[in-house]
């Protein structure tokens, strides 16, 4: 009975959000709820992953089969309940042995770590185990009365609780593991005789004791459990990844000058060694190598950025970027799907797009790669050890051989020779004394 198996219930409405958008597909940290549950969910290495989703937003199940493709997706119409919803899914679980976890996917924060010390505790046989937490302030959370031996008695809806109950804090996360068997036999025994109608997916430890099994209580960390219904509790768990993603990368050895200004994306990798300044933004896809140093209000979004490359301040890097070892890019400075190789520096107020910069060059100020005629995107190609000079215009697709000069104040259409001298520009012409005379015009005219 050592297999798992994970069920995510994915079919609420969501409708505190007010949003045409699912509920469990708004992002904390660039990634769908949905998508960081099912991610923590595959940490355990389940044989089977079911999501059980609303015939109302079909798009859930489309983006939990993009997260996971071997996920099997269940609809539940009309909802009726958690016990309803982990019914719709037992048809994937068909013939399955070992361990059944019931996650949410508008519960984006739980660890693996927690799932593993769930996981731990029901290979002694136990037949249902309860996420529980602590908050703050228990509420109107449901409670979760324990035996002096440990194991869980019952859990107890707060509308339904004693006043000796009432003063238990130990809480109800909804999150469960039950051995397959219990979830075979006892689930369909679960009723709706209660307000709502609903069928309780709790109503299983006691089915579960009254059969002699024994239910067991993992305790988490209040934050790990925090469901998100509302925009506001979107932000109080963009607020938690973002907390422990600065503290994370804090311990691996990252330097965060202001780390309360620091934003990472959930899939952001940094070295050791690197030195974030403050009000940095890091989106999806990022990749910073050990020793590199990111200035202060500067944005990254699916670049590498290789070790001892400086970036910014007021930089930005978008998709494709790619920075190599001991490169400079400066303020106001912006990269798209370009490649700057080792030692190149673009100091400032330059667009680099579409490109492939050679080792050892100088981008000068005003510099910006042509690369969009309208209709089609073209490649700029420029060596190693060339100098581009202030305010040059490179109009793809054009090639800058090794070594090459150009000379401020160009727009270059053709291809330069390595080596050579481009000068694209008009000559300068001078008259003599004409500032006088035309001041004097001015002035007599007035």
């Amino acid at each position: 009975m050592s297999g798992t198996a994970i069920v995510i219930l994915a079919a609420g409405h969501g409708t505190r959000m007010k949003s045409s958008l699912p509920k469990v597909l708004h992002p904390v940290a660039g990634l769908p709820m949905l998508g960081h549950v099912i991610k923590t969910a595959k940490s355990l290495s389940p044989e089977r992953l079911c999501v059980v989703i609303g015939d109302h937003a079909p798009q859930v199940g489309e983006a939990a089969t993009a997260f996971a493709p071997e996920a099997q997706i269940f609809v539940q119409s009309p909802p009726r309940g958690t016990g309803d919803a982990v019914s719709c899914a037992l048809p994937g679980l068909e013939g399955f042995q070992g361990s059944v976890f019931v996650l949410y996917a508008d519960t984006p924060l739980i660890t693996p770590q927690t799932l593993q010390r769930m996981a731990d505790g029901m290979a002694d046989g136990t037949a249902v185990s309860v996420l529980g937490f602590t908050p703050p302030d228990p509420g109107a959370y449901g409670r979760l009365i324990v035996e002096g031996s440990g194991a869980l008695a019952r859990i107890v809806e707060a509308k339904d609780a004693s006043e000796e109950e009432l003063s238990v804090r130990l809480c109800n996360s909804g999150v469960m593991a039950i051995r397959s068997d219990v979830l075979f036999g006892q689930l369909p025994k679960i009723g709706n005789d209660n307000a709502k109608g609903e069928y309780y997916l709790t109503d299983i430890v006691g089915l579960a004791r009254e059969a002699g099994g024994t239910c067991a209580v993992v305790e988490g960390d209040a934050e790990e459990v925090l469901g998100v219904n509302s925009r506001v509790e979107l932000a109080e768990a963009e607020a938690v990844f973002q907390k422990r993603t600065r503290q994370r990368m804090m311990e691996e050895g990252v330097t965060l000058a202001d780390p309360s200004t620091v934003y990472f994306s959930y899939d952001t990798q940094i070295g050791n060694d690197v030195m974030v300044g403050q009000n940095v933004v890091f989106g999806p896809g990022v990749s910073v190598e050990s020793g590199a140093q990111i200035k202060p209000f500067s944005h990254l979004e699916g670049a590498v950025v290789k070790s001892a490359a400086s970036i910014g301040p007021y930089a930005r890097l978008r998709p494709g970027a790619e920075i190599g070892k001991k490169a400079k890019i400066g303020n106001f400075v912006e990269i798209k799907k370009a490649v700057i190789h080792e030692g190149t520096a673009v100091s400032h107020l330059s667009y680099i797009g579409d490109a492939e910069i050679g080792a050892g060059c100088n981008i000068g100020a005003g510099t910006i790669t042509c690369n969009y005629d309208g209709y089609r995107k073209y490649k700029t190609t420029i060596g190693e050890n060339v100098f581009i000079g202030s305010n040059t215009a490179l109009v793809a697709p054009v090639t800058v051989g090794d070594g090459a000069f150009v000379g401020s104040g160009s727009v270059v259409t053709d291809d330069v020779p390595g080596d050579a001298l481009a000068l694209g520009r008009g000559r300068q012409v001078e008259k003599p004394g004409w500032a006088i005379a035309f001041r004097k015009k001015m002035t007599e005219t007035e």
